[in-house]
């Protein structure tokens, strides 16, 4: 039987990190992690040759973003993923909770604005529709920590918990779609609270924080409930192949120790990144404020240098 549906045969050997790491491409990420490299470094070329600046830092973060991807839908781990709980949720966690971070930091939607052409007077080109998508309503809705939060806790619970998990695994293409899912999840809960590209929600660094910690202890929580089952929990993973010498409840119980290990990742990673933006935040508020000031004393000592010549005049 073909349990993956998208031609992986069900003899595959004892997991190794060597074996899972062997290339094993998904087409369609594939396309799409290549096609991504390739229009952010089209940009990045673009901005270069007319002489305008482009972080390092943010170029390298959206790379290594896009390459995370790579790693878990385009080596055998994504084979693995398929038969193993454990492999699949490591997959789930990366893809959903680090590689969002990773190309949100990369500031991508910054540079197509940047990059793009701007479309002459009276037409709409990519740049001026992406303004468009950026401030519509849709946008406003999805990026909410009203609909994020929920969205991000319901594709735990709500997925791996209903039998909508095996209907999605029982197919090439419901497995594509869900990893889609999990990406287009991660990014919208992320971007509001450390995405440096504009957006429709952007709170106070304070309330990014407790958006933050609002979704990541439902992580934890659907961890330790894999971990605490007495028996398997989702059926596709019911029945490892003999091949793979595993006990379909123990490689539960990994699984639910790698979701509750994993929530702490994240929550570092954004923690860290968005102390470096406030501090930068208050630093660039300092230095406007220290401008206005000088420039306000510069008015002071203007006038009283008037005045003090009105007064040599009268003297005078």
């Amino acid at each position: 039987m073909d349990h993956s549906g998208h031609g992986m045969t069900m003899d595959l050997p004892p997991f190794t990190l060597g074996r899972g790491l062997e290339w094993s491409a998904d087409p369609f990420f594939l396309v799409a992690c290549v096609a991504a490299l390739a229009l952010y470094g089209w940009g990045v070329v673009r901005l270069r040759r007319r002489g305008d600046a482009w972080s390092v830092g943010r170029t390298v973060s959206f790379v290594v973003g896009v390459l995370t991807i790579m790693l878990v839908m385009c080596t055998r781990l994504n084979d693995y993923g398929m038969v193993m709980f454990s492999v699949h949720m490591v997959q789930h966690m990366i893809i959903s909770m680090l590689s969002p971070i990773l190309i949100l930091l990369g500031a991508p939607v910054t540079l197509a604005l940047r990059a793009l052409p701007v479309a002459g007077r009276g037409r709409k080109g990519p740049r001026e529709l992406l303004l468009a998508l950026l401030h519509s309503r849709y946008m406003r809705i999805v990026t909410h920590p009203a609909f994020t939060i929920p969205m991000f806790i319901a594709s735990l619970y709500a997925l791996y918990f209903t039998p909508l998990f095996d209907f999605l695994m029982g197919s090439r293409a419901g497995h594509i779609a869900m990893m889609v899912h999990f990406l287009a999840v991660g990014v919208v809960f992320f971007w509001p609270i450390i995405g440096v590209d504009p957006g429709p929600h952007r709170p106070g660094h304070l309330m990014r924080m407790l958006e933050l910690f609002a979704g990541m202890p439902f992580h934890a929580f659907f961890g330790i409930a894999l971990m605490m089952a007495s028996e398997p929990m989702v059926g596709t993973f019911r029945n490892p192949p003999a091949s793979l010498g595993i006990d379909a409840l123990s490689d539960q119980n990994a699984a639910g120790g790698i979701a509750w290990a994993f929530s702490e990742v994240p929550s570092v990673l954004v923690l860290i990144a968005l102390l470096f933006q406030w501090y930068n935040s208050e630093q660039r508020q300092a230095r406007r404020q220290d401008r206005a000031a000088d420039r306000d004393g510069d008015k002071e000592l203007e006038a009283y240098n008037a005045y003090l010549a009105a007064l040599n005049a009268r003297n005078g």
